[in-house]
C-alpha cells in the first residue's frame, strides 16, 4: 500500500493518526530569596546616600579606582560576588568616615581660627571706636594704655571669692591734654622717673587730675638729709637738700622763697597768726576751739594751704599752729611755682596733692572735725565759678561730721556777691548754720573779704 492509498481509502476516515509534536525545551530558571535581595538593596542604597551625602564619594572612587561590577543574582557564582562587593563596599565606607572626620577636625580648627580673628577684629573696632568716643587723638599706647584701660584683675576677696575688676582712675580732662599726658608716661619701666613736677603741676592744673600712675623711681635728693626733729620743724627753713630742685623753679633753695616777698614763707611772723580775735575778720583759733565741747575737734583739713594775695601764709603754717593745741590738720596745696608740698613735709605735716575747687576730696563721709578755707579753696562765687563753689561746699559738708566746723578765713568776694550768691549758697541751699558771719572792704577796688564759722547741723 502506497501513500496514496493511506491518503485516499475509506475517504479517509480511517487513516491513521500523526504523533503529537515534541513539547519545546525550555531554559533552566533559578530562583534566590526575595528577603535577601531586599537587604542588600537596603545596605547598598543606604551606602550609596551615606557616600553621596558626605561628599567623599567621589574621591574614595578616586582614592581606590573602585569600579563596581554588575551583579549577577541569577548566577550560580552571586553569593560570593555579592559577598565580596559588601566587603569593598563596608572597606570603603570605613575610609570615608575616617576621611569624614578629619574633615570635621580642619573644619573646626579653621572655625577657631575664624573666632579669634573676628574677635581680635571687634575688640580693635571697639578700641578704636571707644578711643574716638572718648575724645582721645591718637590710640593709646605703651605705659598709658598699660596704666588708663581696664579692667585690672585685683585677685580675691576677703571671704575668697573673685573681686570685682577695678578699672584705673583718671581725670576726664586728661583727653585734652593728651600731649603733655604722653610726655608724662615716657620713661623707662623699672628705672627712675624723670624730674618733671613741672608738667605734672600742668597737668593737674588743666583737670587731668588724679594722675595715672607710673612703674618708675622717684628720684632722691643728692645729699639728702634728715628733715629736722619736731617741734623745732615747725618753725625753722627745712635743709634745703630734703627736696629734689626742678630746673623751673626760680629759686633753688628755701632760704630763697623764705625772703623772697611773692612767696611770703617767712616762718619769722607766721606764730602770730590766728593768735588774735578782733571780732570782725580776724578769728582766733582759741575762739573758734571754744565753740565747741573742749577736745571734740582733732582732725580736720586746711584749703589751699597758704592762701592767696593779702591772707597768703606759708603752706602748713595753719596745720604747725594746730598741732600746737593738739589737733591733726592736713594741709591740701599744690606746687605752683614752688615746691610746696615738699615744705609742708619737710615741716613734719602731711600735705595732699589736691584742689578742693576741682576735684572730690580724699576723704570718707562724716569724717572729719575741722575744715579751714583760705582763699583759692573753694573757687569763685561769681559767674560760671558758682558751680565750681557750690560744688566744692557740698563736698566739705559731706566730709565734715556732724557739729564739725567750717571755717571761712578772709574769702575774697564781689560786693554783688556777699549776700545774693555766697550767703545763699553756703546756708540756703548747702544747709550750714551760721555761728559766726563777718564782711570787709578789702584794698581793691570792688573787692570784699568774708570770714565766717559755720556748723553741720547735728540734724539733716
Amino acid at each position: 500500500m502506497d501513500a496514496a492509498d493511506l491518503l485516499d481509502g475509506d475517504n479517509g476516515k480511517n487513516k491513521p493518526l500523526l504523533p503529537p509534536p515534541p513539547p519545546p525545551r525550555r531554559r533552566p530558571w533559578y530562583y534566590c530569596n526575595t528577603t535577601a535581595i531586599t537587604l542588600v538593596m537596603f545596605v547598598l542604597t543606604n551606602t550609596v546616600s551615606i557616600v553621596v551625602s558626605s561628599g567623599a564619594g567621589p574621591s574614595l572612587l578616586r582614592r581606590y579606582n573602585y569600579k563596581p561590577s554588575a551583579l549577577r543574582l541569577w548566577d550560580g557564582g552571586s553569593s560570593a560576588l555579592l559577598a565580596a562587593d559588601l566587603n569593598a563596599t563596608q572597606s570603603d565606607l570605613a575610609a570615608s568616615r575616617a576621611e569624614l572626620a578629619a574633615l570635621h577636625a580642619r573644619v573646626r580648627t579653621a572655625n577657631e581660627l575664624l573666632r579669634t580673628l573676628l574677635d581680635a577684629m571687634y575688640t580693635t573696632h571697639n578700641a578704636s571706636t571707644t578711643f574716638a568716643a572718648d575724645g582721645w587723638k591718637r590710640e593709646l599706647a605703651g605705659e598709658l594704655k598699660l596704666a588708663v584701660v581696664g579692667p585690672h584683675d585685683t585677685g580675691t576677696n576677703a571671704t575668697g571669692g573673685e573681686a570685682p575688676a577695678a578699672f584705673p582712675a583718671l581725670g576726664h580732662a586728661c583727653v585734652r591734654v593728651q600731649d603733655d599726658l604722653e610726655r608724662y608716661m615716657s620713661y623707662t619701666p623699672g628705672g627712675e622717673c624723670p624730674s618733671d613736677e613741672a608738667l605734672a603741676h600742668r597737668l593737674m592744673r588743666s583737670g587731668c587730675e588724679p594722675l595715672p600712675r607710673r612703674r618708675c623711681r622717684a628720684p632722691s635728693p643728692k645729699g639728702y638729709t634728715h628733715p629736722l626733729p619736731l617741734p623745732a620743724s615747725l618753725w625753722a627753713a627745712p635743709p634745703d637738700a630734703a627736696v629734689l630742685w626742678d630746673a623751673y623753679l626760680p629759686c633753688k633753695n628755701y632760704s630763697c622763697l623764705i625772703t623772697a616777698p611773692a612767696a611770703s614763707f617767712d616762718l619769722r611772723r607766721e606764730k602770730a597768726r590766728w593768735a588774735r580775735d578782733d571780732g570782725a575778720l580776724e578769728y582766733s583759733i582759741a575762739a573758734v576751739l571754744a565753740s565747741r565741747p573742749n577736745s571734740t575737734v582733732r582732725v580736720g583739713l586746711d584749703l589751699a594751704g597758704g592762701g592767696a594775695g593779702e591772707t597768703t601764709y606759708a603752706p602748713g603754717t595753719f596745720a604747725a599752729r594746730m598741732m600746737e593745741r593738739g589737733v591733726t590738720v592736713v594741709t591740701a596745696t599744690v606746687s605752683d611755682g614752688a615746691p610746696r608740698n615738699s615744705f609742708v613735709a619737710a615741716r613734719g605735716l602731711v600735705s595732699v596733692h589736691v584742689t578742693a575747687a576741682h576735684h572730690r576730696l580724699p576723704f570718707f563721709d562724716r569724717t572729719l572735725d575741722l575744715v579751714h578755707a583760705a582763699a583759692g579753696g573753694l573757687g569763685v562765687a561769681g559767674g560760671g565759678g558758682g558751680v565750681v563753689m557750690e560744688f566744692a561746699l557740698y563736698d566739705v559738708y559731706r566730709v565734715l561730721r556732724p557739729g564739725g566746723l567750717f571755717w571761712i578765713d578772709h574769702y575774697p568776694c564781689a560786693a554783688a556777691q556777699v549776700n545774693e550768691t555766697f550767703a545763699r549758697m553756703v546756708v540756703e541751699r548747702v544747709g550750714f548754720r551760721k555761728l559766726r558771719w563777718n564782711t570787709g572792704r578789702g584794698k581793691g577796688k570792688d573787692r570784699w573779704y568774708i570770714s565766717a564759722l559755720l556748723e553741720k547741723p547735728m540734724m539733716a
